[in-house]
């Protein structure tokens, strides 16, 4: 009990700290590369839109133009890569992964203990169809830091990848233990929400996507996805009003974006993902 209070105490910090910081980042007229860290750090924290998503890489690359194996700035271009590839922003897709890759393997061998890269590696191999590598990545990085509540509920979600969805509550539950009021506990409840779906249990899809979408609306493929649980439990015009509400972040996402990446052979996540794109389709987000 006194990690679990000590833990939530830092997770608490960490994102105080990081909004301190950017905040006092703004009046330096010479910031220096921690400096820009936090600034980015700051914008990624706002929401995953293409418009916060494009700021924070900014700050990124102006911390590596200062300190080029900045490990901070590293790691926050390789995960805004890796989540505009698998939150299906683009169709650009094989060069970003290749590229977050490269720099995540490129910090663990100047860091090797870095669990947040370690957890951000992870992640990417999860949707690139190396879910049981991406398991153990995750393993190691809460090795490093058992408090690391982000690591904890994409171990959760990576399972669904092998056909063992069951399992994702427990660890996503543990990481909103962990860390109730984290700034990301929106993409824990959003994951949890898609694992639900793709079980085949959509009012409790449902539930989990509208209180991701509650923490933070600035999230456009929850939109699309609530739109679908919605659509499945004949909610149609709830359904249609959420995807709307996507387009207003996305207006060009079609159902062709969901296809491009190659996740799982597992045949229930197969036809689990199945069943999220009929939803969207029938929540009216086009196809092509």
């Amino acid at each position: 009990m006194q990690d679990e209070v000590t833990a939530r105490i830092a997770n608490a910090l960490d994102a105080q700290l990081v909004e301190a910081e950017a905040r006092r980042a703004e009046r330096s007229p010479h910031p220096d590369a921690l400096d820009l860290c936090f600034q980015g750090r700051h914008f990624l924290n706002q929401g995953l839109t293409t418009k916060y998503l494009s700021h924070a890489r900014r700050f990124f690359e102006r911390a590596l133009a200062l300190d080029p194996e900045n490990i901070e700035a590293l790691v926050g271009i390789a995960m805004i890569q890796t989540i505009i590839v698998t939150n299906f922003m683009l169709d650009d897709r094989g060069a970003r992964l290749a590229e977050a890759e490269a720099t995540l393997i490129k910090v663990l061998s100047m860091a090797p203990r870095h669990a947040r890269a370690h957890g951000v590696l992870a992640g990417l191999r999860a949707f690139t169809n190396r879910a049981a590598q991406a398991i153990g990545e995750f393993e190691q990085a809460l090795e490093l830091d058992r408090n690391l509540a982000d690591a904890h509920a994409l171990l959760g979600f990576a399972k669904v990848f092998i056909g063992r969805g069951p399992e994702s509550e427990a660890h996503i539950r543990h990481a909103l233990r962990l860390s109730p009021r984290d700034i990301s506990a929106f993409r824990w409840m959003h994951l949890l929400g898609v694992v639900k779906m793709i079980l085949g249990a959509d009012t409790e899809a449902v539930e989990w996507l509208r209180r991701s979408l509650e923490a933070n609306r600035n999230f456009p493929i929850a939109h699309f996805q609530f739109a679908a649980a919605l659509a499945l439990s004949w909610s149609l015009d709830e359904a249609r009003a959420a995807a709307q509400a996507g387009f207003s972040f996305d207006p060009d996402f079609t159902v062709r974006r969901t296809k491009g990446l190659f996740l799982s052979i597992d045949p229930t996540f197969r036809a689990g993902s199945k069943r999220i794109r009929d939803g969207m389709l029938m929540a009216g987000v086009p196809e092509d």
